[in-house]
């Protein structure tokens, strides 16, 4: 590995920034804090790539993913990661070594891990960047200007029964359907991981995106409620403002994920929904999904996701919750809109696209 005598901002020219930098002003840069001890949430740090492990490529800030190699510099953000098929880690740097705990760009200690993942890439951190006064840089620093909510603008949410269940390609596929139903559409994912895959998925469905990151936060696992919502307040008039008549928040992992139960229980996210379409794996989870949901008095009106490739499991799936199964296919479908989405519209109806 490369030895460094002395790091300079310069290094950071060099240097890979990853996806959660990406609102970062990388002129702000002027120094480089060896004092790791005093590492937040939301820090960028400088770090050296000591051995290539289960992410072998870095998600950058222009949305595009570069192969890592030993030797390479990285910015990234110090983070938390909740991700039951992944890893569980910490935002904190305790040791000579740290871990790249999600490829979107959050480093941190690996806690625990799935049996079937590989040993996380070890990142050597070289220090934190800081600015003018010598402050350590934290990406809240570049977070949209908060904004009042908006109770104009159509929310729609899409939550699933774990991670991988398909709420991205559901979310995307109902933003793309909404637009062909002549919508003006945003995406927004309110929690999560930072990375770059739920936001290139609403934007190639044709649905400007935002997420979290854009509120300041790399992660927002064990992050408190009141800054989540704050979060999704703004992101959501946001994109209001900028002319989305519509907005699908998609929210990260399963029903029984700390963030999305509280969500779920009592928030002004839950609140401020108009609708919910529920992803799920199978036709087990799609039953146990709704039920959960049933009982905290909220009904999706269709379950997507996995479940709905598979006929047989259609089928099953319809039986026992009783709602409609909808693929991608038929939510990217104007008259599928029409006929289950825009009931829901705080908007009047459209009439369908040609």
């Amino acid at each position: 590995m490369t030895l460094y005598s002395q790091i300079t901002p310069a290094h950071c020219d060099i240097a890979k920034w990853a996806f959660t930098t990406r609102r970062v002003n990388r002129n702000d840069v002027r120094g480089v804090c060896t004092h790791l001890a005093r590492a937040k949430a939301g820090n960028l740090v400088l770090c050296e790539i000591a051995e290539i492990g289960h992410h072998k490529k870095i998600q950058l800030a222009e949305r595009r993913a570069a192969l890592s190699y030993p030797g390479d510099l990285v910015v990234l953000c110090l983070g938390d990661r909740y991700a039951p098929d992944q890893f569980l880690a910490t935002a904190i740097i305790d040791d000579d070594l740290i871990d790249l705990v999600a490829g979107g760009g959050v480093a941190g200690r690996v806690d625990a891990a799935h049996v079937a993942m590989d040993a996380p890439t070890r990142l050597r951190p070289l220090g934190l960047l800081t600015g003018t006064g010598g402050t350590p840089i934290n990406i809240a620093d570049y977070a949209l200007p908060s904004l009042t909510p908006n109770e104009d603008v159509t929310v729609i949410g899409v939550f699933g029964a774990s991670m991988n269940s398909g709420k991205t390609t559901a979310a995307s596929s109902l933003g793309h359907g909404l637009m062909r139903a002549g919508y003006a559409v945003a995406g927004v994912k309110a929690t999560g991981t930072g990375a770059f895959g739920d936001f290139n998925s609403f934007e190639d469905g044709g649905a400007p995106a935002l997420d979290f990151t854009d509120a300041g936060m790399a992660t927002t696992f064990r992050m408190p409620l009141d800054r989540i919502e704050a979060g999704f307040d703004t992101l959501v008039a946001t994109a209001a403002a900028r002319g989305a008549e519509v907005v699908v928040v998609e929210i990260a992992d399963g029903v029984f994920q700390q963030e999305t139960q509280a969500i779920l229980k009592s928030s002004r996210i839950r609140d401020r929904l108009d609708g919910i379409l529920f992803a799920a794996p199978d036709a087990l989870s799609a039953l146990g999904g709704v039920m959960v949901l049933q009982q905290m008095m909220l009904s999706p009106f269709a379950i997507s996701g996995m479940v709905s490739c598979s006929p047989l499991a259609t089928a099953e799936a319809a039986s026992v919750s009783h709602l409609p199964i909808l693929s991608r296919e038929e939510l990217w479908s104007p008259d599928v809109i029409q006929h289950y989405v825009a009931p829901l519209m705080r908007q009047a109806p459209k009439d369908v696209a040609a």
